[in-house]
């Protein structure tokens, strides 16, 4: 499929979201942001993994196998939330009130979970404009298949090596990770014809200087990772090697589950996001994990809300929303879709929306309404 370049498209794509009723001081209420409540997330999760780690640590030294396996498992759940969610939040910048602290957080995360935040702030920033418009958003391409296979199920609960080797902002496997990596630094990203590799390359002509930025940060992660990897044989302490940098591919299921629910099976090119994008009940630890990405909906509408007020802004306007799916209603709906999709390729979930109180459309001008925090790069704003 060819693509308009992406200068057409912020110049001509224009996409005026429907939005809830929400009285303005309350949303400005909820658009602020919290050094304590963003020490609580981003320091409780990274604490959260370090003590997981300790315990790794202790059982490989006492030599007690069983043990070491199970606490290994846990440390993984926690560190796979690494990849892609503990960044995306901090790259809105909205988690601190202070942007330092936001800054420091989204580089030690991205650094343990190998991301590239600079291409991903770029691919993000036009994810939020152009919600599953494939114009503009060439983030989540659909349809998304939700159906697993074995071999992958088996490494969603042990080391995911292989999965989604073409998908770049997403859960992908340690080795297709160590292996994109590579081909980043050495400025090669476009090589593989695929589309993830594609929409990679787009963005580096969109925007070069943040591919530049993209190349320095790859080669920076091969060389953390490699002195990981080289100081641990030679200290004759592997685990290290499983706790820090193999650690966010072990036990994806968790973040795998979740992820998914985001937008797969939804309708492309709706300016309603209550269509494209669905919200999911989960229990509280898997919600700070996910650092509260579970109120997807939420998220989308308002991006500059911060991820612990999504829940506070879903009570807000809950008689305007579809009712939060649970993670199984989710996983069923997915999946009847994409079986349904098979037969009828333009066949869509179309979420049952309740009507909008005094319906407005966001504009451009309404800069509460319209913000994605601090995530567009110079070149996007």
């Amino acid at each position: 499929m060819q693509y308009e370049p992406l200068e057409k498209v912020r110049k001509e794509l224009k996409v005026r979201w429907i939005r809830p009723k929400i009285e303005r001081e309350r949303l400005s209420e909820l658009n602020q942001r919290s050094d304590l409540q963003g020490w609580f997330q981003a320091g409780g999760h990274l604490a959260i993994w370090l003590v997981t780690g300790a315990v790794v640590y202790y059982f490989w030294s006492q030599r007690m196998w069983i043990a070491f396996l199970v606490a290994l498992f846990c440390h993984g759940t926690v560190a796979s939330f690494f990849i892609g969610v503990a960044p995306h939040e901090l790259g809105h910048g909205t988690v601190f009130k202070t942007k330092i602290l936001n800054r420091i957080f989204l580089y030690i995360y991205s650094c343990l979970g190998w991301w590239d935040m600079f291409d991903y702030a770029a691919s993000h920033t036009y994810h939020h404009r152009y919600t599953l418009h494939p114009e503009g958003d060439r983030e989540n391409l659909l349809p998304l298949s939700p159906m697993v296979g074995r071999f992958f199920l088996v490494q969603l609960f042990t080391i995911n090596l292989l999965t989604q080797p073409g998908r770049t902002f997403s859960k992908g496997g340690l080795l297709s990770t160590i292996y994109l990596t590579f081909l980043n630094a050495q400025g090669r990203v476009g090589s593989l014809e695929i589309p993830s590799q594609e929409w990679q390359q787009t963005l580096h002509e969109d925007q070069p200087e943040l591919h530049k930025s993209a190349i320095w940060w790859a080669r920076f992660l091969l060389l953390f990772h490699g002195a990981v990897v080289l100081a641990s044989l030679l200290s004759g302490y592997w685990v290290f090697i499983l706790i820090i940098s193999v650690s966010p591919f072990i036990a994806n299921w968790a973040s795998y589950a979740l992820g998914m629910t985001q937008h797969c099976g939804l309708k492309e090119n709706d300016n309603d996001f209550r269509k494209a994008v669905r919200s999911v009940k989960t229990n509280w630890l898997f919600e700070f994990l996910y650092w509260r990405m579970n109120w997807h909906t939420e998220h989308h509408m308002f991006a500059g809300i911060p991820c612990y007020n999504l829940r506070p802004l879903y009570h807000e306007i809950a008689d305007q929303m579809p009712k939060p799916r649970t993670l199984v209603q989710a996983w069923q709906e997915m999946r009847e879709t994409w079986n349904r999709q098979q037969t009828e390729p333009d066949y869509y979930f179309d979420t049952p929306v309740p009507p909008i109180a005094n319906l407005s459309r966001g504009r451009t001008d309404d800069a509460l309404e319209s913000s994605i925090g601090d995530l567009a790069p110079q070149g996007l704003r």
